[in-house]
Parts: C-alpha cells; sequence; structure tokens
C-alpha cells in the first residue's frame, strides 16, 4: 500500500515538475517528497529522475514508469466516482425481495415513476412469500409484512394496514351468514400457513369488547395469492391485508366478513443489511414505497 502511495506521489512530481510543487499540493515537505522518490527508486531498481538545481528531467525508464503510475492514479480516480454515483445518483442494479401480493399490487405502482425517471436504474424483483437471506441473495431492500423476527437487520416501518376477512357470496349463500365471531370457528378456512395448524382470531367489537376464536384451515397454502384464488372458488373464509382484497370487494366477487369486528393491523416494513450507507436507489425506493403506502 505504501508503495502505491509513493507511485501516486511519483505521478504527481512529473506532472508538476517539481517536488516542492508536489509538496505543497500533497500536504507534504519537500524532503519527504524526495525520500519517497529515492525509496521508489530503490525500489524499482532504477534511476527515474535526473535532479539538477533547476530542474527535474525524466530517464527513459521514468518515462514508462511514469504512463503506469498515471493509469494507475486514473483507475483509482474513476472508481470512487463510480463508488460516489452509486451512493448518490439513481443507478445500477436496485434488488428487491417482497411478498407475492405486494409484488403484484403496490410495488409496481410505486417503483413505476422512480424506474421511468431513471433510466439508469435496473430493477432485479424476487417475488415470494418465503423469506429469503438478505446478504446471501445480494438483497438491497426487504418487504416484510406482519411480525418481523429478531435478527441483526434493519426494519423501517412503512405502514400499519388494516387485516380482514372475505368471502365469495356464493359461499356465504351455501354455508349461512356470519353474526357473530363465533360463527368464524364453524366454517371453512383457507389460511396462510403450510403447516395448516390452527390459528387464533384476535377481534376488537364496535364496543371496544374483544373475541378470540380459534380456526382451523380445511385448506392451508404458504403463499397469499392462492389464498385468495381459493377463497375466489368459493371454498371458504381467508384473512388477508385489505390492500389484496381491495378490487375483488369493489367488483363483488369477494364480500367481507363480519366487517363491525376488526383484527388487529398489520405492519408493513422496510427491511435493509444495515442502516448507514445505504445508496441513493434504496432510499428513494423506500421513500416510494412509504408515499404508496399512505395513499391507499
Amino acid at each position: 500500500m505504501d508503495k502505491l502511495k509513493r507511485m501516486a506521489t511519483f505521478a504527481r512530481v512529473v506532472e508538476t515538475r517539481s517536488m516542492s510543487a508536489a509538496a505543497r499540493e500533497l500536504g507534504m515537505s519537500t524532503s519527504a517528497i524526495s525520500q519517497q522518490m529515492r525509496q521508489l527508486e530503490a525500489e524499482t531498481g532504477v534511476v527515474l529522475l535526473h535532479r539538477s538545481t533547476r530542474k527535474l528531467t525524466l530517464t527513459e525508464a521514468g518515462e514508462t514508469f511514469y504512463a503506469g503510475c498515471a493509469n494507475m492514479v486514473h483507475a483509482a480516480r474513476q472508481a470512487e466516482q463510480q463508488l460516489a454515483d452509486l451512493r448518490d445518483e439513481l443507478v445500477g442494479e436496485l434488488r428487491i425481495t417482497a411478498p407475492i401480493g405486494f409484488a403484484g399490487t403496490t410495488l409496481p405502482l410505486a417503483l413505476a415513476p422512480l424506474l421511468a425517471q431513471h433510466p439508469q436504474l435496473k430493477l432485479r424483483l424476487f417475488a415470494g412469500d418465503e423469506r429469503i437471506d438478505l446478504i446471501e441473495a445480494r438483497i438491497d431492500l426487504a418487504i416484510r409484512v406482519g411480525r418481523l423476527a429478531d435478527s441483526t437487520l434493519i426494519a423501517r416501518p412503512l405502514a400499519q394496514v388494516e387485516e380482514i376477512i372475505c368471502a365469495s357470496p356464493s359461499y356465504l349463500q351455501r354455508a349461512g351468514a356470519l353474526k357473530q365471531p363465533e360463527d368464524l370457528q364453524h366454517h371453512q378456512w383457507i389460511t396462510l400457513t403450510a403447516l395448516g395448524e390452527p390459528q387464533f382470531l384476535d377481534l376488537s367489537g364496535p364496543n371496544g369488547e374483544t373475541r378470540r376464536v380459534r380456526v382451523e384451515g380445511r385448506i392451508a397454502s404458504n403463499e397469499s395469492q392462492s389464498t385468495k384464488h381459493l377463497t375466489l372458488a368459493h371454498l371458504g373464509l381467508s384473512r388477508n391485508l385489505a390492500t389484496e382484497f381491495a378490487a375483488e370487494i369493489a367488483d363483488g366477487r369477494l364480500v367481507r366478513v363480519l366487517p363491525e369486528w376488526c383484527l388487529p393491523d398489520v405492519g408493513i416494513y422496510a427491511v435493509t443489511p444495515r442502516r448507514d450507507a445505504q445508496p441513493a436507489k434504496v432510499l428513494h425506493a423506500i421513500k416510494a414505497l412509504k408515499a404508496a403506502l399512505e395513499v391507499h
């Protein structure tokens, strides 16, 4: 490393044509510059500079060596600029992982303007409800929905979203309407878990009362979109974010069940491997996602 510094110093001596001028630019003494040049010549085994009281001239070997040193300095400055661009500009590859439902709805709407405004920004989207290792997959930003596991990852809250229970009108017509929370345990359930274990629903009523109801899934899946499609197929009740059911409720294909009883809101988080030194592309993506969730 010290030799590389001496090579950079040599290049500056040649470019300023003076050890004293190079010393002033580099914040060093002239004697320190002279000592570094002697040491560099000793390391290379050749004379690089002819010195006189009036001027410095390069030897033939010095000319060849200078070209390499100048290229090295230029490459180092270029690398620094590329890092600065990645830090400060919206360029390069942005790697995001998100649940399938979120990746198919909110995320495209939020990031489309960003991608349109910054043509040098590339998006690599990994959609899936299984949580992947961010470090191993080189993920810049992960969207997490629900309770977060303890980890060294950094989580920033984006929004709190309402979770609701829905069914198709055909299913409710066949299975019967629900009038109170206890009715939930007597219906067919499509649950978002691959294991199919029982789930407990904590509901708050219109007058402040609370109910905890145990339900068990006849159908279980580890993927949110499949639970929605199975609900649309009239196979039972399911719970999901209100934003995931919004279009189907609007066109009448799904109906909210027990709308006066509320499940706890679900947190949506932006998760990154570290808090400091986040590049501009990550910070702008988080800002865009937060704004999109506030609208909805």
